[in-house]
């Protein structure tokens, strides 16, 4: 029976982001997965036109519905929408202790449309980055959460390792930071832990803009963990992935490239 993994994820109609990145990341790599919906967006490759956010007892009523039912293996959120469904999903984590908890802290679309204002951040930062098992900001997103309550000067001017520490601070175990939206040479992704830096890795940066690459990436580390193998392994596994999907990428419209989380089956085809 494949493992069960849960995600708190709004739609996107285009399959590039949101709940349906999630889907068939999990699906991909093996998994059973199993949805809550916390809104419906607008929105094609391009960017968000709208969003409906759902009502907290919605996404109560969704989770602890499954729950009852099925077992979960690792829990995956992504845009969560508002204060009143942050404090519920917190509760819902808190009666599963034992089960991983991934964070993609989705702050913003990839053209810039806001999608957690101040009061969202700081209902994340108090109710679930506590309970986190591990959080995978990109660095805007790293220093802004790491800063959230300071002068955005000294959020922008921080260190990506500092930022890590204010994370890992507030109770996270691990925090991954990726590194696409800096200017390097190649895209570096760096993994902390209780002991502070623990491994960088370095990947070949990809022509092109990307829409979703922070679901896949997330999601493929929430599946690799239900499937048993370690924190550092799933990191690495789930970035070896992601850079596949991204390698294999589309772009199906006028804007930003999918990744192509289904790349493996193209394979086998040509074979």
């Amino acid at each position: 029976m494949p493992p069960s993994v849960m995600t708190f994820a709004a739609t996107d109609p285009s399959s590039g982001a949101g709940l349906q990145a999630d889907i068939l990341t999990f699906a991909s790599i093996g998994c059973h997965p199993l949805s809550v919906v916390t809104g419906i967006t607008v929105q094609d490759t391009v960017g968000i036109e709208n969003v409906m956010v759902f009502d907290a007892e919605w996404i109560n009523e969704q989770a602890r519905t499954i729950l009852e039912d099925m077992q979960v293996m690792a829990f995956k959120i992504g845009m969560i929408g508002s204060v009143e469904n942050v404090a519920v999903i917190a509760e819902i984590m808190a009666d599963y202790p034992d089960t991983p908890l991934l964070i993609d802290p989705v702050l913003s679309s990839g053209r810039g449309d806001e999608l957690a204002n101040d009061d969202v951040q700081a209902a994340m930062i108090d109710l679930l980055f506590p309970q986190a098992t591990l959080i995978t900001p990109n660095s805007i997103e790293a220093r802004r959460l790491a800063f959230y309550n300071d002068d955005s000067d000294e959020a922008e001017n921080a260190s990506l390792d500092e930022s890590a520490q204010r994370l890992l601070d507030i109770g996270c175990e691990y925090v991954l930071v990726t590194g696409t939206h800096e200017r390097s040479h190649e895209v570096v992704n760096t993994l902390y832990g209780e002991t502070g830096l623990i491994k960088s890795y370095n990947w070949e940066r990809l022509p092109g803009s990307y829409h979703g690459s922070g679901c896949t990436l997330t999601s493929a580390i929430a599946a690799c963990i239900a499937h048993g193998l370690s924190m550092e392994e799933a990191i690495l596994e789930a970035q070896e992935y992601t850079w596949q999907t991204l390698k294999a990428g589309f772009r199906p419209g006028m804007g930003q490239y999918i990744p192509d989380r289904m790349f493996w089956a193209r394979d086998d085809e040509e074979e």
